[in-house]
């Protein structure tokens, strides 16, 4: 998504900080943050979230549309906020979830796509059902593969990871609570 490096510049600059002090805050380098903000590097979910954590931003409030105010119950499938990019896409129900306890994705892992080495861990409960392919879905020490009708819950502060292992695009819906991104 284009929109990553200028949408974080603008965010930077309205906390007041520094390149450096942001890289300092979410223990990366600065050259990270130029290349991320000069569109020169696409980070990974990880990496973007914990640089999103150290300004104290979560991800639906970072791809919030501005005119997401008002308050909406119905949704068609091209009005989903797409809140990623790449090998991992995630569609949102809703734009500012800032005021919501619910986060609805609808997310498509292409072959290969792993959320990263670096285990995610927030402030929430996740869920999700396998609608297509297969899902490699890690917790703590405990790792199963998943494929299409089966399903995942767990407590988000135990260290998590999802890796596609198959040969075609993993499909699944997801929710969290509260939002955690």
């Amino acid at each position: 998504m284009d929109a990553i490096g200028p949408r974080l510049r603008m965010l930077r600059q309205r906390q007041h900080l520094s390149q450096r002090r942001l890289a300092r805050l979410a223990a990366v380098s600065n050259a990270t943050i130029s290349l991320i903000e000069n569109n020169r590097s696409d980070p990974s979910m990880g990496l973007l979230k914990r640089i999103l954590d150290a300004m104290g931003v979560s991800f639906a409030e970072f791809f919030a549309d501005d005119d997401s105010a008002r308050e909406k119950y119905f949704f068609r499938a091209d009005e989903l906020s797409e809140i990623s990019s790449g090998a991992i896409r995630f569609r949102q129900i809703g734009g500012d979830l800032s005021n919501s306890q619910l986060q609805i994705l609808h997310e498509i892992y292409a072959p290969g796509a792993d959320t990263g080495h670096s285990m995610l861990q927030h402030d929430a409960e996740e869920g999700g059902i396998i609608l297509q392919g297969r899902l490699e879905v890690t917790v703590g020490d405990h790792r199963q593969t998943l494929s299409a009708g089966d399903a995942y819950r767990f407590n988000s502060r135990l260290p998590h990871r999802f890796r596609n292992t198959g040969s075609v695009d993993c499909v699944l819906v997801s929710a969290c609570t509260p939002p955690s991104f």
